[in-house]
């Protein structure tokens, strides 16, 4: 591996964290980094859960006034999270690279309009409900096995899902936001390393800078305006899109 590409997948690393712990989109730039490094599609998406898993929970750490202030009522919501992530993590082990191949640009394309929609997605600060209610609970799940199976996107459709459900400062949705995230990745990492379709020497690289881009991105979420950091990553995301339509 050259010099070149351990600085790239250093900065991607970095950087989904810093993406993801503000309202997400980290998985385009790590997937994305990881198809330059020619890793197979899928060890690439399995390999992106693993990457971006530190910089979930150190942004979910950064945000821990937040969270335990409201952990009870989150705990369906948990639950869910972690059966819909197994079953969206063993549904992708049971394509082959072929099969995945094919699929993975229709799910960029649309993970890409999806984040970029994040503005008019956006949830509004409202009054906060029961974070379990069967509307709540039955969202989440949905959202986790998509997060399980793939996972680009997924931040922003928790959070416009949470924002209709559940209501809440816009700091308290992401940070509820993040904690799932977390419980999602850490499952699907479980299912994956069993399934043997992490690739390591990538993972080693990566995980470092995204830990220290979680922690980095919630600093910036309550500090630095959002729009610049979205469209570089629906810029990526588009590019990537095209690319793997492009090289099939």
């Amino acid at each position: 591996m050259s010099i070149t590409m351990v600085v790239l997948l250093a900065a991607a690393g970095f950087f989904s964290g810093a993406a993801n712990a503000i309202a997400g989109g980290g998985t385009f730039l790590v997937f994305g980094a990881l198809t330059l490094a020619g890793v197979p599609p899928i060890l690439a998406n399995a390999t992106s859960s693993i990457v971006q898993f530190p910089g979930y929970v150190t942004s979910t750490l950064a945000y821990r006034r937040e969270i335990a202030s409201h952990w009870r009522s989150a705990l369906a919501l948990a639950i869910v999270s972690v059966i819909g992530s197994i079953l969206g993590a063993l549904i992708l082990l049971a394509l082959d690279n072929d099969a995945f191949r094919q699929v993975v640009p229709w799910l960029l394309g649309a993970a890409t309009a999806v984040f970029a929609a994040g503005p008019w997605l956006k949830p509004k600060a409202s009054s906060e409900r029961p974070a379990n209610s069967p509307l709540s609970v039955i969202g989440q799940f949905l959202t986790s096995i998509y997060g399980g199976f793939f996972g680009a996107g997924m931040g922003i459709m928790m959070l416009a899902v949470l924002g209709m459900t559940t209501g809440g400062s816009y700091h308290h949705l992401n940070a509820l936001k993040n904690m799932l995230a977390a419980l999602i990745a850490g499952v699907a990492i479980v299912v994956f390393v069993g399934g043997g379709v992490i690739a390591w020497p990538e993972t080693i690289i990566m995980m470092p800078a995204g830990a220290l881009g979680g922690y980095c991105g919630v600093w910036l979420a309550r500090r630095v305006p959002q729009a610049v950091l979205r469209w570089c990553v629906v810029a990526v995301g588009a590019g990537l899109t095209v690319y793997c339509f492009v090289t099939g």
